[in-house]
């Protein structure tokens, strides 16, 4: 079976770090970025034994350097926003395939079929925002649905708010998913009980409204839509994979991603359950570009598969979602 292949049947942990050790070497040997940074730290690719050995590539690279297969052509690049005159990451995809059976599988683990859900995304349409991940997913999501209802809805709340209105009453699965503003906007003017409606917030206010913890969003859109929980999206525009939590901002990852704290004090060094420190993820999905990467986010580890994702580091930059729609 094919590397590609095996990241997607990933069934235990043992698997996982089997898999990633066979994508770490091949990272190692086509990469030449990702082959340099091991160089400058004195690891040899003979030496790496274990998930803890494997060097984590600071996600700064991806706005300085084009990191991707050697000799490796692109099918698409993901930009993250940023503010004027700032740099960007940018994500070069050798294959939009990988990246959609990287969504798809993801999905289907945590809420089943795709083709069961009404799509409703207030997000920017695909066509304002090309160069988002997640706008790319959303536009997925939306062409898979099997219900004419799905599409984008950023800008016709009270459209939203019909339709939402129409397909509770016929009782069918809809996935509502969008930036946090919007969210709150869509709460304000037209409150309703949501009861087949999967709320999902994907993180986004800067600009818009004053930033707020997610606890506090969390509690205002539960009020007004009459939900126990409200869902979370995490992803980035470094990652081909998204962890997902159901509630309690409690997230886990699908089973070809996985989460590392790293020391705050020590970024060779790992952390044990409950303590806080600096976000590595290994996102198998970036085959081609690059699977081990030191995020400026901060998190804790809270089970086995759990994380609790805490904010950002003070110096790090927002990026992401939280400007995409400016």
């Amino acid at each position: 079976m094919a590397l590609q292949q095996r990241i997607f049947s990933i069934k235990n942990q043992q698997d996982f770090e089997k898999v990633a050790l066979e994508v770490f070497q091949y990272q190692y040997q086509n990469n030449a970025v990702y082959h340099e940074f091991c160089t400058y730290l004195k690891k040899d690719a003979a030496t790496i034994k274990a998930l803890k050995d494997i060097p984590f590539l600071p996600i700064e690279f991806f706005k300085s350097k084009k990191i991707l297969d050697r000799d490796a052509t692109h099918e698409d690049i993901f930009t993250s926003s940023g503010t004027s005159g700032s740099q960007v990451s940018k994500h070069y995809v050798k294959d939009l395939r990988l990246y959609e059976k990287s969504f798809l599988n993801g999905f289907d683990q945590f809420y089943g079929a795709l083709e069961d859900y009404a799509v409703l995304a207030l997000l920017p349409a695909y066509l304002d925002r090309k160069g988002s991940s997640l706008v790319y997913m959303a536009n997925d999501f939306i062409k898979k649905s099997k219900y004419p209802e799905s599409g984008f809805y950023l800008n016709n709340l009270k459209e939203l708010s019909q339709t939402l209105q129409s397909l509770e009453k016929r009782k069918i699965k809809t996935l509502l998913i969008g930036v946090s503003f919007a969210l709150l906007d869509l709460a304000e003017e037209f409150p309703l009980q949501l009861k087949n409606t999967i709320l999902m917030e994907t993180g986004g206010m800067k600009g818009r409204r004053k930033e707020m913890i997610r606890t506090e969003l969390h509690e205002i859109l539960a009020e007004a839509f009459e939900v126990d929980h409200i869902h979370s999206e995490y992803g980035m525009t470094e990652l081909l994979s998204q962890a997902y939590s159901k509630g309690q901002g409690i997230f886990s990852c699908p089973s070809h991603m996985h989460l590392l704290i790293r020391d705050p004090e020590d970024a060779l060094s790992f952390l044990p359950q409950q303590k806080t420190g600096g976000i590595n993820v290994i996102d198998l999905a970036n085959l081609h570009s690059c699977s081990f990467i030191a995020t400026q986010d901060l998190g804790k580890q809270v089970g086995s598969n759990e994380f609790e994702i805490l904010g950002r580091f003070d110096a790090s930059d927002v990026r992401g979602c939280n400007l995409m729609v400016l």
